[in-house]
């Protein structure tokens, strides 16, 4: 469950709880959740450049390969890269 934030803007506690919230409400709707794992996205519009990195400190590392997958999707004309990076 990787977090979002563009080039420039503060990301500072944008995940922190994230699954906790939407977790019941998931639920609600018959589905099952687990987190996997987390990490960040860099998301750079105007270069049109996707970065898939780091980890979550309450749920380790997500498999930012599979995020790259979804993202590539929707981003058909964006550069999506992923590391395990931390910054």
């Amino acid at each position: 469950m990787p977090c979002a934030y563009s080039n420039g803007s503060n990301h500072s506690s944008c995940a922190d709880h994230i699954f906790e919230k939407v977790s019941p409400e998931m639920e609600k709707l018959g589905y099952e959740c687990k987190c996997l794992g987390g990490g960040k996205i860099d998301h750079n519009s105007k270069d049109k450049k996707i970065r898939v990195f780091g980890l979550s400190t309450g749920y380790g590392k997500a498999d930012h390969s599979v995020t790259v997958e979804i993202l590539k999707k929707v981003y058909t004309d964006y550069e999506i890269t992923w590391s395990d990076d931390k910054k």
